[in-house]
């Protein structure tokens, strides 16, 4: 045991520095993040939740990048920073009043305890397997996909938008690519984005689309080859929510 996490020690160093390294290491614990996303919400994440495993896969890139060894063993680390990661989001969602907060009392008072323990646990292990070996599949060809254009994962985590206004745009530009797939095609082929008409089309300033040229590209290449899996963890653009331009 001592070992293995000696050796996850060196593979999170590695990937500090290393996008290769770091992409390797998120595609062999794509099922652990997963897991702690399950936890966290007690379902599976395809019922609806893929925004919540897409922000678990950034939560456990930058566990990679703020990680030292003297703040103890990176997975239970890395799950903190997840868990985190997630409750803020409810925060988040809650402050818009779209959702009910998993942390409120369940019946009514803190002694009844937490909506989040009252909830059913869904976790189908079998299933949990096969889902884990789609994911693994899929992350290595779309990341081979996205070396041929010199990117990489987390490249793509870094250039993620980080406010919501910035994300409706992206939404938007997005929405008007999948209405045009010539637009598609054109990235899938090139990849680069067609910028003009990308921002006439969509109404979304070009400058924004220069700072999030990375997050876009994997985006809009992930709605060109049945990327079902890889969609759910990149949205993070989830329903545009009317946003301001950035």
């Amino acid at each position: 045991m001592v070992g293995t996490e000696h050796s996850i020690v060196g593979q999170v160093y590695a990937a500090k520095t290393d996008p290769e390294a770091a992409d390797a290491l998120i595609g062999q614990y794509m099922g652990f993040i997963r897991s702690e996303t399950v936890k966290f919400i007690h379902a599976a994440p395809e019922d609806g939740h893929e925004d919540e495993l897409s922000i678990a896969m950034l939560a456990f890139y930058e566990a990679v990048l703020s990680y030292e060894k003297h703040r103890g063993a990176f997975l239970p680390y890395a799950a903190r920073a997840i868990k985190n990661r997630l409750i803020d989001h409810y925060r988040t969602e809650r402050r818009h009043g779209n959702v009910i907060s998993l942390h409120a009392p369940a019946g009514g008072d803190e002694e009844s305890g937490h909506l989040l323990d009252a909830l059913p646990d869904h976790r189908d292990e079998i299933g949990a397997y096969e889902q884990r070996t789609a994911s693994q599949a899929e992350i290595q060809e779309f990341g081979a996909q996205l070396a041929r254009f010199g990117l990489s994962f987390s490249d793509v985590a870094d250039n993620c938008p980080r406010q919501d206004r910035t994300l409706a745009a992206c939404r938007r530009v997005l929405d008007y690519a999948r209405a045009n797939p010539e637009l598609l095609n054109k990235v899938a082929e090139t990849g680069k984005l067609p910028m003009n008409e990308l921002a006439l089309g969509s109404g979304t300033e070009r400058k924004t689309l220069e700072r999030h040229r990375k997050y876009l590209v994997a985006i809009l290449l992930a709605f060109t080859n049945g990327y079902e899996i890889i969609r759910g963890h990149l949205c993070q653009i989830g329903p545009g929510r009317g946003g301001e331009r950035k």
